[in-house]
């Protein structure tokens, strides 16, 4: 396996993750009420701390991605020379 591979699938990863990303994003955005309302009841918590709680995921899934998927792109796209 070489650099070039490994760069690749990085490149997809990020393609990927982007998009279930931006996916799940305007799919909360959308329903946002009714699906905090329905986690609220699921989990018998107030319907401000499930909405909390999707913050806190989209800023921890972000991390992520730009951790384990934008940075090693970027750096072995500077080790290929591209």
């Amino acid at each position: 396996m070489n650099i070039e591979t490994v760069r690749e699938f990085f490149g997809w990863c990020t393609v990927i993750n982007l998009g279930l990303f931006v996916f799940a994003l305007v799919k909360m955005t959308l329903l946002r009420d009714w699906a905090s309302k329905i986690h609220a009841k699921m989990f018998g918590i107030e319907q401000a701390a499930v909405q909390a709680a999707y913050f806190q995921f989209f800023a921890f899934y972000k991390i992520a991605f730009i951790v384990f998927n934008v940075v090693p792109y970027i750096a072995l796209s500077v080790m290929s020379g591209r």
